[in-house]
């Protein structure tokens, strides 16, 4: 028997500024693994995440391991268990990369020998300002502040986003590392990324769900992939 998942979105609305941007989303994300949400650009994927997190106003239900959390303001979802990692990193610039990871501490032990022993670059920066560090680095720290503590599940939002080939290799091994711990969900734009670390895959359309199923059916498919995404599987591959 499989396990029950640790998130259950039905029939998500969400809407910035009054004007609705998610308009019917349904899905659940396994306990474990990488869940990701694939979607063209504008489909809603960014303002689901956000959605979840109560960042914009929305409906509908969110369950995480069996809690409501739909009324809930943002906080005390992230109390709750709930990791963030925001599309454009949001690190406190002129705070050093000690100081950014210890505001983000929840817990009496924090984890911070599984951080480090997954970004010794930041072990060796861990006195810099974050407003200093490259763009890499930067996202580093950003994830970094989600995995410090024990949580129930990570939304990471385009973590790959304009880095360097090499850097986009570190983020993704960190990434794989995480999810061993901890299921994530995982808004991503870079196929070769979604190929390598994600389970299975839900893809949003104009703020619907549009195609659910395991990462590696869409992306080996490229009619479907074509269909769904607006490219090619094999131009990521």
């Amino acid at each position: 028997m499989s396990a029950a998942p640790i998130l259950t979105v039905e029939h998500l609305r969400c809407s910035i500024a009054g004007q609705q941007v998610v308009e019917d989303v349904s899905f659940e994300v396994p306990a474990t693994g990488i869940t990701a949400v694939l979607g063209r650009n504008g489909a809603g994927k960014t303002s689901t995440l956000r959605g979840i997190l109560g960042l914009i106003q929305r409906r509908g239900t969110v369950t995480l391991g069996g809690t409501r959390i739909d009324g809930m303001p943002t906080h005390r979802i992230v109390q709750r268990g709930v990791g963030y990692v925001p599309e454009d990193r949001e690190v406190f610039a002129k705070l050093s990369v000690a100081e950014n990871l210890a505001l983000a501490e929840r817990q009496k032990n924090p984890r911070r020998e599984f951080v480090d022993a997954l970004f010794p670059d930041l072990v060796e920066r861990r006195d810099q300002p974050a407003g200093t560090l490259s763009g890499g680095q930067q996202q580093m720290v950003s994830v970094a502040r989600a995995l410090i503590n024990d949580n129930e599940l990570l939304l990471v939002d385009e973590p790959t986003k304009g880095l360097a080939p090499r850097i986009v290799a570190e983020v993704a091994e960190a990434l794989q590392e995480a999810a061993k711990v901890v299921p994530i969900l995982l808004v991503e734009q870079n196929l070769e990324v979604v190929r390598r670390l994600a389970d299975s895959a839900v893809v949003i359309g104009a703020g619907r769900v549009v195609h659910t199923g395991s990462a590696a059916e869409i992306l080996d498919d490229d009619e479907l992939t074509k269909r769904l995404l607006g490219v090619h599987a094999e131009a990521h591959a």
